[in-house]
This record gives C-alpha cells, structure tokens and sequence, in this order.
C-alpha cells in the first residue's frame, strides 16, 4: 500500500520525533525520598559490596567490606587537615542504655541501631529521620542477657534491611519503608535464654545470625537464611548435642571425642556462642566465623577429665553455601576464663619470610595477636598484646603455653580478666601503614572455682545466679592485684609486636576506624572523640563528646563531601555499672564533616546523688546479704559505694528512701518496664532486708571518717 508521505518527509518527521525525545528528560526522585531509598538500596549486593571496596564511598556493610578492614580509602579529611573537622548535625536515638552500633551508609541514607534492637533510618544530607522501627522487645527480657540490651547493627541487601532482636528474631525490613518483610524466630529452644546483639551478615544471598548466652546455658549455633523469603537454608552448631542422639555431622562428632561425658555438657549447654565476628572471602569461598566461651566458664566443672572441647574459642571456616565445617583454628584449647573468639577478625595478604600469604588477624579476649592462614586454618604465629599471666606464649604447633596459675582451684587474678584484653570493639587495619589499631584493656578480676556450683542452681554468693548466670567460677572473694589500664595500639601483625600506642583513662574504649587520609579514629571511655595519625600515633584532633564512647565510627561520601559518623550511648557489660565521666546523656549519633561548624550539643551531668545513709539495719544481716547482692545485684549495680554507676544507677547512691523501701522495686517494681528483673517468687522479704544491710552497711564502711 503505497504511503501517503514521500521519504523526504518520513526522514524528515523521524529526525522530529528522535530530537524531542532526546529533550524529554525524567527527574530524578529527591534524594531521601522512599523511591529514591528503594533505587539505591535495592542495587547493594555482593558485587556492589565488592565494587565498593574500590573507593569505599559508601558504607555498605557492617566492617566496610567483607574481609572487615573497616580501612576507608577516602582522604578528603586527612592528617594535614583533621583539625578543621566540625560538627555536621547530631541524631537522637533516644535510647539510656548501651549503643553498640556500625552505621551503614548508601548514597546518603544512614541505618543505625541502639538499645532493644530498634532501628533508626537517617537522611545524612540533613541529619533528619526518615523512619524508626521498634521490634518491641518485651522488656522483661532483658535478664537473659548477660551484657546489656545492645545491638550491634544492621545487614543491608537489595532493599531490605536485617536486624536481630535482643530476644532472638530476625526481622527483615523495607529499606524504603522500615515495614517489616518477614520475621523468623532464630531461637530453637525457647526454655534457654538465648539473645542477639551481633550484626547479621548478609553472604551469597543468605543472611547469616549467630546468637549470645554462654553465661546461661545454651547451645551455640550459626544459621542461615533466604534473604528473599527467610526460609532457613542451614544452621551449623558450635559444640556437640547429646552423644545419645546422632550428631548433625562429622565435626561434631569429632568435637564431642574432645569433651568428657561426666560433665554433661549437653545439660549446661556447653556454650561456644557465635554473638559477633563473621568475615567472608568471596575467592576461597569460605566464611570465618568466631566462637564464644565455654558454658559454664569453669573446665572442670564442664568437662571434668580435660579435654579442649571443639569447638570453644575458636575460629571455624565453613562453606557458605551448606553451612559444612572446612577447616577450625582453637585459640584457647579447654577454654577456663571465658576468653571469646568472638572479637572481629580481618583478613588481609601479608608478606611473612618473603612469601605472600592470605591470613586472618586476630586480637581476642586472652590477649595474643594471631595470624592465621586463612586457606586452611594452619597457625602462623601469636604474640600477646597485652599482659598475660594464663600463658608464656604459643608453641610452633600453635598450642598456648599455659602457666601453673592458670588452671588454679584457688582464687586467682586472672590476667586478662573475663572482659578482656580486647573484647567486641571493632579493629581496624592499614594496608599503607601495615598495622592493626584496637583498643586493650585490663579489668581486674579475681576467680576462684566454686565447688559448690551445680547447674541452675541459685546459691547466695554465686555471681548472679539469682538472674540465671552459670559461671562455675566465684569472682572477687579477693581483692584483684592486678591494675585496671585502657589503652589504643597499633599493632604490626609482621613484626608481631607493638608500633604505638595511647594511654587511655580507663578501659572499655571505642572501636577504630582507619583511613587513606593517615587517620585512625577512635572514641574512648572518658568522652573523647579523636583522631590519631596512623604512622605515628599523634593525636591530631579532638571533639569533646563528653559521654563514653564503645561503638566503631565510620566514614562515607555524600554529593562529593567526605563525613565521619559515631554512634554514641554508654553501656555493654563494663558500661552498666562502670563510667568515666560525669556526664549521661541520650544516645546519638554525631556526625562531622571539614568546615562544619554547629555546636556540639550540652550533655546533663550524671545524675549521682550522696552516699545514702540513715537507713535502719541489722549488722548481723551484712554477710548474708553480700552473698544475696552477688548472685542477684552486682554485675548491673556494681558496688554500692565503690563503683559510681554506669548506665544503671549504683545502689550507695539513689536516694535513701529508695534502699528503706527496697521491696517496692525488687518485687514487680516501677523498673520492671526498663527491663530490671522482677524478683518475686525469687527473694523474699527477708532476704530484701539482709541486702538492704549490705548496701548501708557497705555505704557507711566506706564513708569518709570525721
């Protein structure tokens, strides 16, 4: 059928319709808006993760990157320029108890988490909210945890958000929205007291959640969900079930030839938690994963003829795509002092006796740096990091050394103590510079084995057995010698020794962020929030936040402008009942940029009032109630008198009125719906009057004479 336009006019009319379609232009959604979160959101998988790594503008992952280096390559701000960095907003979490958490960042859009597992959504180009999810942790609940109501943060993954409740769910988010997707329970046995405070990772399309409660009695295990739909793929344990049932697999198997059947391990849990570090190489294809203390932390108790007891304390490789065991490490064979594995693990190449090797880096609680071939878990080397007294060192088979004190049935400074010489707080590592930065510490601990301990069984003077601890050890029947210290190291993992280090004013300091700009960053104890050089170690510059700092800061690019970003709130097991300032304060996050210049906000004084006194007792109830305060009080109240609170007030300094009506808070109090456990059926009124006599007659023992 012949056309009614000539093939001039065709050309001619085509050239028409192809010009004004290149001068149609489609505007982009306003950056902050739902479309625009869901856009950018929903392209972070495991090659935008990896592609990231060239430049870290984003944050995308919880360590920055899979192998956890948590090194920006950023340098914008930098160690000529550091002292010109202002604050850029501030962001209230609204949140009183401890804030753990690694922000993620995309394109401008901050995910952080703070107490009870809530989730704030975050516009960093104005520091305004842009959604919050509370996954209302019932608020009870907060027994079954040994080290505060904390979390960790978020995984992020094609435009949902992953966070794990304090009460063992995992709830997959709308990135866009914050409108739950799916929920799974992770707990398999809900007559233990299992909880979650780690990050979940996201690996191959499955989201991956360990769980914490060693100190309670569980059974530690790793599992593995669809991220798509939370269908669970696979679930590894850490230590081996009943030897009356089959085991899951073989490394069970194997891992229960290593424990003595007298103890019973299955009946006291056995421990070995997986509560935080897991680490990804997408090349071996193998996923490394570090395991907690055993349950109860004493080895006799646990396995009364010996034995190292697989998989404790140690780190394990498996296949991400089956959750099979690979190849495991043991730092801590017969684990006796709850020394975690658990403590972040970056994997690095380093050239060791001129050969390249890939390696994982390790700083965990027993206080040896190690350096692992992460291809089969073979031991390179570990030095310690800190004092020691539990070891002299690590034989060339990779066994520790242990001292005659270590295994004492007498009471013992053990050194590190059970917090740590590095506990949870996030290292870093420089590629430039080769070193590891993280912050060591000494709390000083006195154990001695309790030979009374019997599982579940609540004795007065059984460190907080009242609230379901299971220890198997007593702690403080001396006065510890050893001397508390917090400190911030670079460590070279060639050399195996210490480059620098700064004296910090207490322990339980922040984890470290660090850059291409030669920074280190770090918040500490005391309210500082610095930056260091990270050759040398010289402090650069300050910001006095005035509230402790125990959360990692990272640092990201919006619209070309580089930003660091630190979520404040004091707390964790130390935080609860120990400070360093003066101040309280909600947490926050900070956020600073070069240039920027709003003032930092006033943070109130800490609400400490005077020693209490005039509340009437018998002094014949004081021995009683010291071994009542210690299995019911002491790891969140601390010492009355002595210690001066954390983020739970000390007892020796409430009001008065308050330890005279004692039995109004103990028993179905007001503090029950702030998470402090409900001691009716417990206690009784006797036993709140023996404490009652500890905390005045303690109070008064320490009052300054006239």
């Amino acid at each position: 059928m012949p056309s009614s336009l000539s093939r001039p006019h065709v050309c001619l009319a085509l050239a028409l319709v192809a010009a004004l379609s290149c001068q149609t232009t489609f505007a982009a959604p306003p950056k902050g808006s739902p479309e625009h979160i869901a856009a950018v959101t929903g392209n972070i998988d495991e090659r935008a993760v990896r592609s990231n790594a060239a430049r870290t503008a984003d944050w995308p992952a919880y360590g920055l990157d899979y192998a956890e280096t948590r090194h920006s390559k950023l340098a914008e701000i930098n160690a000529g320029n550091v002292g010109k960095l202002g604050l850029a907003w501030t962001y209230n979490l609204e949140s009183t108890r401890g804030v753990e958490a690694t922000p993620l960042v995309v394109d401008g859009i901050m995910y952080v988490t703070a107490s009870w597992s809530v989730v704030h959504a975050v516009d960093v180009r104005t520091g305004k909210r842009l959604w919050s999810y509370d996954p209302k942790v019932p608020r009870e609940y907060a027994q079954k945890g040994c080290c505060d109501v904390v979390n960790r943060g978020v995984a992020l993954y094609k435009g949902k958000v992953f966070v794990g409740t304090f009460d063992g769910r995992l709830v997959a988010l709308d990135a866009a929205t914050g409108k739950p997707v799916w929920e799974k329970d992770t707990v398999e046995d809900r007559t233990r007291p299992y909880t979650v405070t780690g990050a979940p990772r996201v690996i191959k399309g499955k989201v991956i959640i360990g769980n914490g409660g060693a100190e309670y009695g569980v059974r530690g295990y790793l599992t593995a969900y669809d991220a798509e739909t939370g269908e669970q793929k696979w679930r590894w344990y850490t230590v081996p079930g009943d030897p009356s049932k089959p085991f899951e697999n073989e490394a069970m198997a194997k891992a229960a030839k290593t424990w003595d059947p007298a103890g019973q391990w299955w009946v006291t849990g056995g421990g070995g938690t997986a509560w935080n570090s897991i680490t990804y190489d997408p090349e071996l294809n193998l996923m490394y994963v570090g395991t907690g203390n055993g349950s109860p932390w004493n080895h006799r108790k646990r396995s009364p003829a010996g034995g190292d007891n697989l998989y404790l304390a140690s780190i394990v490789a498996l296949n991400p795509d089956t959750g099979e065991y690979v190849w495991h490490y043991q730092e801590t064979p017969g684990d006796n002092w709850d020394y975690t594995s658990v403590q972040d693990m970056i994997l690095t190449d380093l050239t060791l006796d001129g050969r390249k090797r890939k390696v994982i880096l390790h700083a965990p609680k027993n206080g040896f740096f190690f350096v692992i071939d992460r291809t089969n878990g073979k031991f390179i080397s570990a030095k310690p990091f800190t004092e020691v007294n539990w070891a002299t060192g690590y034989d060339k088979h990779g066994r520790p050394i242990e001292t005659p004190l270590a295994r004492s049935r007498e009471a013992f400074d053990s050194v590190p103590g059970p917090f740590g010489g590095h506990n949870w707080h996030a290292m870093s590592f420089n590629p430039k510079t080769g070193l590891a930065y993280f912050p060591v510490q000494n709390v000083p601990i006195n154990l001695a084995e309790d030979k009374d301990w019997r599982f579940n069984e609540n004795k007065p003077g059984q460190p907080q057995s009242g609230t379901g601890w299971n220890t198997g050890m007593l702690v403080n029947t001396q006065p510890p010698k050893s001397k508390a210290f917090g400190r911030l190291v670079a460590w070279d993992p060639v050399k195996q020794k210490e480059a620098w280090r700064q004296e910090y004013a207490s322990p339980w300091n922040g984890g470290t962020l660090t850059t291409a700009g030669n920074l280190v960053f770090a918040g500490t104890a005391d309210g500082r929030f610095a930056a260091y050089s990270a050759d040398k170690g010289e402090k650069l510059w300050e910001a006095p936040i005035g509230v402790g700092m125990v959360a990692p800061p990272v640092t990201y690019e919006v619209d070309g402008r580089q930003y660091v970003s630190i979520a404040v709130g004091w707390g964790g097991v130390f935080g609860q009942f120990q400070r360093a300032t003066d101040k309280h304060d909600l947490g926050r996050v900070y956020t600073f940029a070069l240039g920027a210049e709003k003032p930092l906000p006033v943070v109130p004084a800490y609400p400490l009032g005077e020693l209490i006194s005039g509340v009437k007792y018998d002094p014949a109830h004081i021995a009683e109630g010291t071994r009542l305060y210690v299995s019911n009080c002491v790891f969140c109240h601390g010492v009355p008198g002595v210690d001066k609170g954390g983020n739970i007030p000390n007892l020796g300094y409430v009001p008065s009125r308050d330890i005279a009506n004692l039995a109004d808070f103990v028993f179905n109090g007001p503090f029950v719906k702030k998470g402090m456990p409900d001691f009716t059926g417990k206690l009784s009124a006797d036993d709140v009057e023996k404490i009652k006599a500890f905390i005045q007659g303690t109070a008064d023992a320490i009052r300054p004479k006239p």
